[in-house]
Formats: structure tokens, C-alpha cells, sequence
């Protein structure tokens, strides 16, 4: 099924095409005209539109301070512009294999010029194992057309996002239409690299989102957690107490205390 809209821009690169599509209340980047990429409502540019972008947000509950956020995909540039907008003293490296990706975020989605972003096209793979950066959140969300990319399902590429966190880092994954096996696969070298100290959740959008921690996960409690929730979701306008109360129903007893 084809995606509703205008198709308003399209290009390729070796790796295939690229399409930018326009509705009346958004902006859809996709890479096969039948699945989002990315969307952005054109009311609001610097919002997170897609439910699963915002579930992988829920990573900054257990951050006391973030300084450096690295995006591994940039897609339509939604998590980036988002964090950027929001959050000041913040700074962000964003990896993308497609220059003509980047480009067209530029472009279409409006991907700020700023010395706070800085835009790497290169391999994941090769990226993470060669940075010096320590970053306080890693959001890995690798996808190509037909899925999710198979380097996320590589333990040395867990591994060296592991080292690339700072001592309170925390790197979050967005697993989504993802065969069994491979999910099986996936799970087992995550609690191999992170020594268990993993949580987990499903967000109505059908996607399961993954905490993986540099050490052990922090304990917080169930008031505490509840109100970093209500503060996120006043900063950015996404429903940040609703996946407080999941995370606490399906996994505060991992983390959770009183």
C-alpha cells in the first residue's frame, strides 16, 4: 500500500531510492513509498511525530546530566532536531551511511546549521568503533527497506557502543518488524555485551524499545521517576508519563524502589 500524500521530491543513490512525501499536515521521508522513514508534521518541526521516537526517549530518565547525544540514522533528522531544540546545552553527533539522505533532510526537513550538530556519513559500524566521544545516550535505529539493518545484530557493534558511553550512559535501541531468530539472536548478545543490565519495553506502535546500560541500571523511585516524566513531557510536548507508568508496570522491578 502506497503512502498517501504528494510526492513532492525524489532522488537515488547507489543504495536505492529516496522519496519525500507531503500530506496536508506532514512531511514523509520513505525509501520504498509504502513505509514512514520519518515524518514530520509541518505545524511542528521540531516534534517527535512517530510514537516509537518518542518511547526511545524514555532513555533520559535515567540520565542525570546529558551532554552528548549520538543518533546512529538519521532518517528525516526528527530525534536530532527534537533534541536539539530542546535541550539547549545539548550537543549531538548523528551518523549516516547516505550523503543523499542527509541532503534531503536538509533540504525538506529542515535539519538545522548549528555548531552543536555535527553530521558524519560514514558505516555505524566503523563510526562507533573509531570515536574517541563518550556520549551520555546512544538512540541506535538502523533501518533500511527491508528491515533492520544487520549491524545492529553484531556483537562487536554493541560492544563498541558500550565503550563509546560515558560511566552513566545508556544506549537505546528501536527493534521493529524483526524475525524471531533474529530477535532471539539480538537479545542474547545485548545481555552478553551488558552483562543483563537491560530494560525493556513494547510501545503501541508495535516497536520494543531497549535500555542497555554502560553499568548497572540506577535505582530510582516510582515519585522520583514520575516526576522526570512530567517535567520531559512538558519540555517536549510527548506523552512522557505514559511510558513512565509502563516502564514502572512492566519493569520497575529492575530498577525501582518504593
Amino acid at each position: 500500500m502506497y503512502i498517501k500524500g504528494t510526492c513532492i521530491a525524489s532522488t537515488a543513490d547507489e543504495h536505492g531510492p529516496i522519496y519525500v512525501y507531503e500530506t496536508r499536515t506532514s512531511r514523509i521521508l520513505s525509501f520504498d513509498q509504502q513505509i514512514y522513514q520519518s515524518s514530520m508534521k509541518l505545524n511542528d518541526i521540531h516534534g517527535l511525530d512517530l510514537a516509537y521516537t518518542q518511547a526511545m526517549m524514555v532513555g533520559l530518565f535515567f540520565i542525570p546530566s546529558v551532554k552528548l547525544a549520538t543518533i546512529m540514522g538519521l532518517g528525516a533528522g526528527s530525534m536530532t532536531k527534537s533534541l536539539l531544540h530542546h535541550f539547549p546545552e545539548l550537543s549531538v553527533d548523528t551518523v549516516e551511511y547516505r550523503e543523499e539522505v542527509a541532503n534531503i533532510t536538509k533540504k525538506y526537513f529542515y535539519l538545522p546549521d548549528t555548531n552543536r550538530l555535527s553530521i558524519h556519513i560514514d558505516d555505524a559500524v566503523n563510526y562507533i568503533k573509531n570515536t574517541d566521544m563518550k556520549s551520555d545516550i546512544i538512540f541506535s535505529d538502523l533501518y533500511t527497506s527491508e528491515g533492520m539493518e544487520p549491524q545492529q545484530l553484531q556483537f562487536s557493534y554493541l560492544r563498541d557502543c558500550k565503550d563509546a558511553l560515558s560511566q552513566h550512559g545508556v544506549l537505546v535501541l528501536n527493534i521493529w518488524n524483526t524475525a524471531l531468530e533474529s530477535r532471539k539472536e539480538l537479545d542474547d548478545l545485548l545481555a552478553l555485551a551488558f552483562e543483563n543490565q537491560l530494560l525493556s519495553f513494547e510501545a503501541e506502535s508495535g516497536n520494543t524499545i531497549v535500555l542497555a546500560f554502560k553499568n548497572d541500571i540506577p535505582i530510582i523511585k516510582r515519585k522520583a521517576l514520575l516526576a522526570k516524566a512530567k517535567q520531559l513531557q512538558g519540555k517536549m510536548n510527548i506523552p512522557m508519563e505514559r511510558y513512565a507508568k509502563l516502564l514502572w508496570r512492566t519493569q520497575g522491578n529492575k530498577f525501582g524502589v518504593g
